[in-house]
């Protein structure tokens, strides 16, 4: 009994959450035509459709009267067209507003390209611009307007269901006549071309399609204006090349940063550590000497002297170990006999058992070996540190050009890019010099760090 009843509470609170979410959503369906995002999609449709028209009449008017030899000579006049747009800059300007137009109304947070490189002289000026990519971009963009405006316009005609909400209302205002007279039927607007009604009873069939225009046109809309999202971001953003461009200035300021804040680490370490320290040992070698020294105003003491040169013998050491700490951290030794080397050293001093594969028949340049290795050695600490694992793997992969390195390991997995963590900073080193890193640790494990460099650097 008291099984069938829990399965009973089971089904019920089961059904309820079914109810509740099917409620959620016809609320927002509803709530969908009234909101403010629909409407500026709508408005940018409109641009659209305005635009589009904009560029049909010019293609008309260089075609008029429409014989063969006025359409030569309207795609020549055309061709010219856009090469003076680009060759003025124009290009450049039109695809501007339009991106801040989508940023705007779209919601979009699409970075301009990069700025176009400026020459001397007229010929150098006008063959820079004739080469720039972003404006023959916009004005790809710019024709593509056409087919959008078609889309646009179809995607307006479902809020015409406004239109076709009234029909009900102003039909016997508007519609009444003397007896044994007959009114023309009335035209009404749909998806799917126009129709006519010619009765009031038909009116109520009108109302029941306005209602279902209105509420599918914000998604209609949607669709469309995603459509010109995807050619906003592909055709008036940075092209791929200033993509890359625009990383590598970003990772570069990033490096410069990091190795003036390693610079200040040196010198403090070197002022407040082993400086202090030789100032220490200088010091007490003087008192030795003293000690030791004939006529010296101190007590001859060989006993006490030999405490001292003892001393600074201890902070000598001492010294010599905190300086082969501060050239580890600029260049591992190890590296002096080649990365294959220097891992595994590495990996032999893992805390996680760990093995090694290497496959490298080319040798990287001295400063892709270094970032290789600090790599590696922050991969393995964050294997120790934070994955609880039994086991770890390194293989390091190399070809002409690209050189893998993957680290592996059996743990908790959750590993991710965060701000102010090591793999953040470890992914700024490594995109300075143009390559990635990516990640794959899901929940549970295992987790998969994959670093790529060039050989060549």
């Amino acid at each position: 009994m008291g099984t069938t009843g829990g399965a009973r509470t089971a089904t019920d609170a089961l059904q309820r959450s079914e109810s509740g979410r099917l409620n959620t959503a016809v609320a927002a369906i509803l709530r969908e035509p009234f909101a403010r995002r629909a409407h500026r999609e709508l408005l940018f449709c409109l641009v659209d459709v305005l635009a589009g028209a904009v560029g049909f009449a010019s293609i008309v008017l260089l075609l008029v009267p429409g014989t063969a030899v006025s359409a030569i000579r309207g795609g020549t006049m055309l061709v010219v067209l856009l090469v003076a747009v680009v060759a003025s800059g124009a290009a450049r300007r039109l695809g501007s507003v339009f991106r801040r137009l989508a940023n705007r109304l779209l919601g979009d947070s699409v970075p301009p390209p990069l700025p176009a490189r400026e020459a001397t002289g007229a010929y150098k000026r006008l063959w820079t611009r004739l080469r720039d990519g972003a404006s023959w971009r916009a004005v790809a963009y710019v024709l593509l307007r056409l087919p959008m405006a078609v889309l646009g316009l179809y995607a307006v005609a479902f809020w015409a269901g406004v239109i076709n909400l009234t029909y009900p209302f102003w039909w016997r205002l508007f519609r009444n006549h003397p007896p044994n007279v007959e009114l023309s039927p009335a035209w009404f607007l749909t998806p799917f071309g126009p129709f006519r009604v010619g009765a009031f009873a038909g009116t109520f069939l009108v109302f029941a399609l306005g209602v279902a225009m209105v509420l599918t046109a914000p998604w209609v809309t949607r669709a469309v204006t995603s459509v010109d999202h995807w050619l906003v971001q592909r055709l008036l953003g940075p092209g791929r090349s200033d993509e890359r461009v625009r990383r590598l200035q970003q990772t570069r300021a990033r490096l410069v940063d990091d190795s003036a804040a390693a610079m200040r680490r040196i010198e403090r370490d070197l002022h407040d550590g082993t400086q202090a320290q030789l100032a220490t040992l200088a010091m007490r070698l003087g008192q030795a000497k003293e000690k030791l020294e004939n006529g010296s105003e101190m007590p001859f003491d060989p006993d006490g002297a030999l405490e001292l040169v003892d001393a600074a013998h201890r902070q000598a050491k001492e010294a010599l170990v905190e300086l082969r700490g501060i050239a580890r951290g600029i260049h591992p030794p190890a590296l002096d006999l080649g990365l294959d080397a220097a891992l595994a050293t590495l990996v032999a001093r893992s805390a996680v058992p760990t093995a090694l594969r290497i496959d490298m028949p080319v040798r990287p340049t001295p400063a892709i070996e270094t970032i290789a290795y600090f790599s590696v050695a922050e991969l393995l600490a964050n294997v120790a540190k934070h994955s609880r694992a039994r086991q770890a793997e390194v293989e390091v992969i190399g070809g002409e050009e690209r050189l893998r390195i993957r680290v592996i390991d059996d743990g908790v997995g959750g590993a991710m890019l965060e701000v102010g963590r090591g793999l953040k900073g470890l992914e700024s080193r490594v995109g300075g010099v143009d390559g990635a890193l990516s990640i794959g640790s899901p929940p549970g494990g295992p987790t998969a760090v994959t670093v790529e460099l060039p050989v060549h650097a």
